[in-house]
């Protein structure tokens, strides 16, 4: 199926047009429980949809009223080291784009480079480093969607990003902010890549996400993006990386993360 195809399906599941879309990282799944008179569609009964395989990304769209918004979100996102190929990855972008979606928000689970950060921390990606050399782009180009060359210079919205920042502080809640480095896992990185992904200005470090902003710019949708930082990376601490303290560290951070999308959607449509 096309992209139009597949938001031509989704629109007469849906009860209206979502307005935001959410990609959830690991530990924010819970947040569609939240949504009411919600529609669930598991990616499996979307043809042509890719799966999501990694423990506690459930692997469905959830479509539904929260905050007062109609807002689709994906509860369980696409990673490379799945074995999707690159362009899979960003299938649900252009499907938002076909449904009529201005705005993304993207949240990940991220291991800490930047030694002033600390599990539990919530960083704002206002850069990013695409160490994957990977990109979806990278092919006949389809001028209905966007441009050949797109411009990164400010990969996520300024903007948006200033009104978060502003309510968070009103809340108490500290957003720190940070430049994301891609790698395409599913390894953990050594001791020496870390110190030399410092060495480029990398704050924090994972497997996902920047496909998904390279798109978004590409499609002229409007994104944010925050990491939840879960883990200090390898060699700056003697303990071993293991998936469960990722999934675990971004479960007792979510509350404040909760709080963080909260605000997002609520300051979306205020710049």
């Amino acid at each position: 199926m096309s992209y139009s195809q597949i938001a031509k399906m989704l629109k007469n599941e849906l009860h209206e047009i979502p307005k935001i879309a959410l990609i959830l990282g690991s530990g924010l799944g819970y947040l569609t429980n939240k949504f009411k008179d919600s529609t669930t569609i598991p990616y499996k009964n979307i043809e042509d949809f890719p799966n999501s395989t990694v423990k506690g990304h459930k692997g469905r769209l959830v479509a539904g009223n929260f905050l007062g918004k109609y807002v689709i979100a994906m509860d369980g996102r696409f990673h490379y080291y799945e074995g999707h190929n690159i362009k899979e990855l960003v299938v649900p972008l252009y499907v938002f784009k076909e449904l009529g979606i201005k705005s993304v928000i993207i949240t990940n689970a991220a291991g800490a480079i930047n030694k002033s950060f600390v599990p539990g921390d919530l960083v704002a990606i206002e850069d990013m480093i695409n160490f994957s050399f990977k990109n979806p782009l990278i092919g006949p180009n389809n001028e209905k969607y966007g441009t050949r060359f797109p411009d990164m210079s400010s990969p996520t919205s300024k903007s948006w990003l200033h009104q978060i920042e502003k309510k968070a502080m009103e809340q108490n809640i500290e957003l720190k902010r940070g430049t994301y480095i891609w790698v395409t896992g599913p390894i953990y990185e050594t001791p020496s890549e870390i110190k030399m992904y410092r060495k480029l200005g990398a704050d924090m470090i994972g497997m996902s996400t920047v496909p998904e902003i390279i798109v978004a710019n590409y499609l002229n949708l409007k994104v944010i993006a925050f990491s939840c930082i879960t883990n200090m990376a390898s060699g700056i601490f003697e303990e071993k990386l293991k998936h469960s303290d990722v999934v675990k560290a971004a479960e007792m951070a979510s509350k404040k993360f909760e709080s963080v999308v909260k605000i997002s959607i609520e300051e979306e449509d205020a710049q």
